[in-house]
């Protein structure tokens, strides 16, 4: 999994037919001092996160092991909204402390 921060949506009205329903996330992921690093991807949302949380992405082939995923043609997917995230003893982000 990746640690990434929601900087928006993307809307598909016409997709293919396993992915009616998918909510879709412009996710940026980050480095760990946790500052955004120029990389984007768009990734499939299970758990309702919004814009400027800080998500957990899982990637690749882990992102279709959940129940009901398996036949969506998905590369990555929003599996967690991060409450807090601590390296070496120092916060690096603290959803709290964001709102």
């Amino acid at each position: 999994m990746q640690i990434a921060k929601v900087r928006g949506t993307v809307v598909s009205t016409y997709k293919t037919r396993s992915l009616t329903g998918t909510k879709f996330l412009l996710v940026q992921f980050m480095d760990a001092q946790g500052e955004p690093i120029p990389k984007y991807e768009v990734a499939g949302d299970l758990v309702g996160a919004g814009i400027n949380e800080w998500v957990l992405v899982s990637r690749g082939s882990a992102a279709r092991i959940d129940d009901g995923m398996e036949r969506r043609p998905l590369d990555a997917l929003v599996v967690g909204i991060i409450d807090t995230v601590t390296v070496e003893n120092n916060r690096l982000y603290s959803k709290k402390d964001e709102q």
